[in-house]
Protein backbone atom coordinates (compact mmCIF):
# COMPACT_ATOMS: atom_id res chain seq x y z
CA UNK A 1 0.00 0.00 0.00
CA UNK A 2 1.40 3.49 -1.24
CA UNK A 3 1.21 6.42 1.37
CA UNK A 4 -1.40 7.93 -0.81
CA UNK A 5 -3.69 4.94 -0.92
CA UNK A 6 -3.46 4.76 2.79
CA UNK A 7 -4.70 7.98 2.94
CA UNK A 8 -7.47 7.94 0.72
CA UNK A 9 -8.85 4.64 2.47
CA UNK A 10 -8.79 6.19 5.53
CA UNK A 11 -10.92 9.24 4.47
CA UNK A 12 -13.83 6.43 3.93
CA UNK A 13 -13.02 5.54 7.33
CA UNK A 14 -16.19 4.10 9.59
CA UNK A 15 -15.26 2.24 12.08
CA UNK A 16 -15.97 4.58 15.20
CA UNK A 17 -18.56 6.83 16.02
CA UNK A 18 -17.06 9.60 15.78
CA UNK A 19 -17.60 9.60 12.23
CA UNK A 20 -21.04 10.26 12.30
CA UNK A 21 -20.63 13.73 13.50
CA UNK A 22 -17.62 14.60 11.64
CA UNK A 23 -17.58 17.11 8.53
CA UNK A 24 -14.84 14.53 7.17
CA UNK A 25 -11.91 12.70 8.26
CA UNK A 26 -8.53 14.43 9.05
CA UNK A 27 -5.58 11.97 8.55
CA UNK A 28 -2.66 14.64 8.13
CA UNK A 29 -0.72 16.86 6.70
CA UNK A 30 3.04 17.04 5.60
CA UNK A 31 6.00 15.65 4.26
CA UNK A 32 5.19 11.71 4.21
CA UNK A 33 8.83 11.09 3.89
CA UNK A 34 9.86 13.30 6.97
CA UNK A 35 12.06 12.24 9.73
CA UNK A 36 9.94 13.87 12.53
CA UNK A 37 6.15 12.70 13.40
CA UNK A 38 3.71 15.16 15.28
CA UNK A 39 1.01 13.05 17.09
CA UNK A 40 -1.35 15.25 18.62
CA UNK A 41 -4.96 14.52 20.22
CA UNK A 42 -7.72 14.44 17.93
CA UNK A 43 -9.28 17.27 15.51
CA UNK A 44 -11.00 20.44 16.15
CA UNK A 45 -13.52 22.68 14.69
CA UNK A 46 -11.53 24.04 12.33
CA UNK A 47 -9.47 20.91 11.33
CA UNK A 48 -13.15 19.06 11.02
CA UNK A 49 -14.02 21.82 8.30
CA UNK A 50 -10.33 22.56 6.49
CA UNK A 51 -9.64 18.72 6.75
CA UNK A 52 -5.61 19.93 8.18
CA UNK A 53 -4.91 18.95 11.39
CA UNK A 54 -3.78 21.65 13.94
CA UNK A 55 -5.24 24.35 11.55
CA UNK A 56 -6.82 26.57 14.22
CA UNK A 57 -5.52 28.14 16.92
CA UNK A 58 -3.49 25.46 18.90
CA UNK A 59 -1.85 24.85 15.38
CA UNK A 60 -1.01 28.61 15.11
CA UNK A 61 1.16 28.48 18.17
CA UNK A 62 2.35 24.84 17.31
CA UNK A 63 3.65 26.96 14.17
CA UNK A 64 5.35 29.45 16.09
CA UNK A 65 6.90 27.04 18.33
CA UNK A 66 7.98 25.41 14.94
CA UNK A 67 9.76 28.19 13.33
CA UNK A 68 11.07 29.07 16.61
CA UNK A 69 13.63 26.52 16.06
CA UNK A 70 13.77 27.20 12.47
CA UNK A 71 11.58 23.88 11.45
CA UNK A 72 9.72 24.20 8.27
CA UNK A 73 6.20 22.71 8.78
CA UNK A 74 6.22 21.50 5.74
CA UNK A 75 9.32 18.93 6.32
CA UNK A 76 7.55 17.30 9.38
CA UNK A 77 4.29 14.86 9.57
CA UNK A 78 1.71 16.08 12.00
CA UNK A 79 -1.44 13.69 12.44
CA UNK A 80 -3.62 12.95 15.46
CA UNK A 81 -4.47 9.56 17.89
CA UNK A 82 -7.92 9.85 16.21
CA UNK A 83 -8.52 11.00 12.86
CA UNK A 84 -12.34 12.96 13.32
CA UNK A 85 -13.37 15.33 15.54
CA UNK A 86 -14.89 14.39 18.97
CA UNK A 87 -18.27 16.14 19.81
CA UNK A 88 -17.69 19.47 21.85
CA UNK A 89 -13.56 18.83 21.23
CA UNK A 90 -14.06 16.35 23.87
CA UNK A 91 -11.35 13.96 24.87
CA UNK A 92 -11.25 11.11 22.70
CA UNK A 93 -12.00 8.06 24.65
CA UNK A 94 -10.37 4.69 24.48
CA UNK A 95 -12.28 2.79 22.16
CA UNK A 96 -12.18 5.39 19.70
CA UNK A 97 -8.45 5.21 20.00
CA UNK A 98 -8.86 1.57 19.22
CA UNK A 99 -10.78 2.08 16.20
CA UNK A 100 -8.28 4.68 14.80
CA UNK A 101 -4.77 2.90 15.50
CA UNK A 102 -4.72 0.51 12.63
CA UNK A 103 -4.72 4.27 10.90
CA UNK A 104 -1.94 5.57 12.93
CA UNK A 105 0.15 2.54 12.80
CA UNK A 106 0.27 2.02 9.50
CA UNK A 107 1.16 5.79 9.09
CA UNK A 108 4.18 5.43 11.33
CA UNK A 109 5.01 2.49 9.63
CA UNK A 110 5.11 3.75 5.81
CA UNK A 111 6.74 7.66 6.89
CA UNK A 112 8.97 5.26 9.51
CA UNK A 113 10.08 8.52 11.28
CA UNK A 114 13.33 9.09 13.73
CA UNK A 115 11.89 11.47 15.83
CA UNK A 116 8.47 10.70 17.50
CA UNK A 117 6.85 14.43 19.26
CA UNK A 118 4.27 13.40 21.33
CA UNK A 119 1.93 16.64 22.32
CA UNK A 120 0.06 15.48 24.67
CA UNK A 121 -1.01 12.83 27.44
CA UNK A 122 -3.36 10.69 24.85
CA UNK A 123 -0.10 11.03 22.90
CA UNK A 124 1.95 9.97 25.06
CA UNK A 125 0.18 7.58 26.53
CA UNK A 126 -0.19 5.32 22.76
CA UNK A 127 3.83 4.54 23.82
CA UNK A 128 4.56 5.50 27.44
CA UNK A 129 1.27 4.99 29.37
CA UNK A 130 2.75 5.03 32.73
CA UNK A 131 4.63 7.86 32.24
CA UNK A 132 3.09 11.61 33.74
CA UNK A 133 3.28 14.41 31.30
CA UNK A 134 3.95 16.58 34.11
CA UNK A 135 7.18 14.63 35.16
CA UNK A 136 8.22 14.12 31.68
CA UNK A 137 7.60 17.05 29.15
CA UNK A 138 10.36 18.22 27.47
CA UNK A 139 12.64 15.16 27.46
CA UNK A 140 12.98 12.52 25.72
CA UNK A 141 13.00 8.66 25.79
CA UNK A 142 14.74 5.88 23.32
CA UNK A 143 12.17 2.67 22.68
CA UNK A 144 12.81 0.41 19.53
CA UNK A 145 15.93 2.32 18.25
CA UNK A 146 13.62 5.68 17.92
CA UNK A 147 13.74 8.50 20.04
CA UNK A 148 10.55 10.03 21.50
CA UNK A 149 10.38 13.51 22.85
CA UNK A 150 7.08 14.64 24.92
CA UNK A 151 5.11 17.87 25.15
CA UNK A 152 2.28 19.47 25.77
CA UNK A 153 -0.54 19.76 23.67
CA UNK A 154 -0.50 23.21 22.39
CA UNK A 155 -3.81 23.97 23.15
CA UNK A 156 -2.48 24.05 26.64
CA UNK A 157 -1.45 27.25 26.29
CA UNK A 158 -4.21 28.76 25.02
CA UNK A 159 -5.90 28.20 28.49
CA UNK A 160 -2.66 29.42 30.94
CA UNK A 161 -0.56 31.22 29.32
CA UNK A 162 2.64 30.38 31.75
CA UNK A 163 2.73 27.01 29.70
CA UNK A 164 3.83 29.25 26.63
CA UNK A 165 7.32 29.59 27.97
CA UNK A 166 7.22 26.17 29.21
CA UNK A 167 6.56 25.01 25.48
CA UNK A 168 9.03 27.38 24.10
CA UNK A 169 11.88 26.01 26.67
CA UNK A 170 10.97 22.67 25.49
CA UNK A 171 10.93 22.79 22.16
CA UNK A 172 14.87 24.12 22.93
CA UNK A 173 15.86 20.46 23.83
CA UNK A 174 14.04 19.48 20.72
CA UNK A 175 16.02 21.77 18.66
CA UNK A 176 18.94 19.91 20.29
CA UNK A 177 17.97 16.87 19.12
CA UNK A 178 17.29 17.45 15.95
CA UNK A 179 21.08 18.99 15.59
CA UNK A 180 21.89 15.70 16.78
CA UNK A 181 23.18 17.22 20.32
CA UNK A 182 20.56 14.57 22.72
CA UNK A 183 20.57 15.99 26.18
CA UNK A 184 19.24 13.50 29.11
CA UNK A 185 17.30 10.66 27.71
CA UNK A 186 16.01 7.36 29.06
CA UNK A 187 16.27 4.04 27.58
CA UNK A 188 12.92 2.48 27.76
CA UNK A 189 13.84 -0.90 25.66
CA UNK A 190 13.33 -3.99 27.34
CA UNK A 191 16.80 -4.98 26.69
CA UNK A 192 17.86 -1.65 28.91
CA UNK A 193 15.91 -3.02 31.52
CA UNK A 194 17.87 -6.50 31.25
CA UNK A 195 20.92 -4.23 31.63
CA UNK A 196 19.79 -2.41 34.72
CA UNK A 197 19.04 -5.54 36.44
CA UNK A 198 22.51 -6.60 35.61
CA UNK A 199 23.91 -3.83 37.02
CA UNK A 200 21.90 -4.06 40.10
CA UNK A 201 22.93 -7.22 40.38
CA UNK A 202 26.76 -6.46 40.19
CA UNK A 203 26.21 -3.31 42.47
CA UNK A 204 24.61 -6.09 45.42
CA UNK A 205 27.30 -8.61 45.13
CA UNK A 206 30.07 -5.31 45.31
CA UNK A 207 28.10 -4.16 48.50
CA UNK A 208 28.43 -7.80 49.71
CA UNK A 209 32.16 -8.21 48.84
CA UNK A 210 32.92 -5.04 50.71
CA UNK A 211 31.37 -6.36 53.65
CA UNK A 212 32.91 -9.31 53.85
CA UNK A 213 30.27 -11.52 52.77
Amino acid sequence: MTFEELIAKCKDCNRCRLRKNATQVVPGDGYPEADVMFIGEGPGANEDKEGIPFCGAAGRFLDQLLESIGVNRGDVYITNMVKCRPPGNRDPQEDEMTACRPWLDKQIELINPKVFVLLGRFAMGKFFPNLKISKVHGKSFRKGGKLYFIMYHPAVALYNESFKKVMMEDMKELDKILHGKEGEFEVMDSEASEIRKLMKRKKSKKAQLGMGL
